[in-house]
């Protein structure tokens, strides 16, 4: 079996990343989209992410694309420039195989180069169906900051979003760079 390679996202990689997250929108709470997005709305958010200076990254396995992580800013204030959201999605074949953790790590790596110091976790549901994406986060050392209970509505119930937090780099040690890290 080919080894799992982590690379940065490209433009030809959207169809695949679409449909992985309309599998997530339509069957899971990861995502509290109610309608999966088009192509074209994926490849705007991708550019938009990218040209921000924010990793977008990919988990390949051959020519097969088994997920994608990206990160993003977590609040729209520049007071917030130092701190990213991070997203995770995984093709249904590829859940359970550590390609979360690959990606995970890949991601943190990343956002520490750029500058970043915090990350946090917006996890959708995060005591129901998204304990796994819990899991993960805790495993790579993220700590529970908070449950905003029933804040959400889908697939006929009420959810809870989760947030959970992890210092990157210098964390809050130091002060960030002046200037945004993108």
């Amino acid at each position: 079996m080919e080894p799992i390679t982590i690379r940065d996202g490209r433009i030809d990689d959207i169809p695949v990343i679409t449909a992985i997250y309309a599998d997530a929108v339509s069957n899971g709470t990861a995502s509290w989209e109610l309608e999966p997005p088009s192509t074209g709305e994926m490849q705007r958010r991708f550019e938009a992410l990218v040209s921000d200076g924010y990793p977008y990254l990919v988990a390949t396995r051959g020519e097969d694309l088994l997920g994608y992580a990206y990160a993003g800013a977590y609040r729209p204030r520049p007071a917030y420039r130092s701190t990213v959201e991070d997203s995770i999605y995984l093709s249904r074949q590829a859940q359970g195989l550590g390609i979360g953790r690959a990606l995970l790590s890949a991601l943190i790596a990343a956002c520490e180069a750029r500058g970043f110091r915090q990350m946090v976790a917006v996890i959708g549901d995060g005591n129901g169906a998204s304990v796994a994406s819990r899991r993960l986060h805790e495993q790579a050392g993220f700590a529970l900051i908070g449950i905003a209970r029933a804040v959400g509505y889908k697939h006929g119930r009420w959810l809870d979003q989760m947030l959970m937090q992890k210092e990157i780099g210098d964390g809050s040690r130091t002060a960030p760079r002046l200037n945004s890290p993108r």
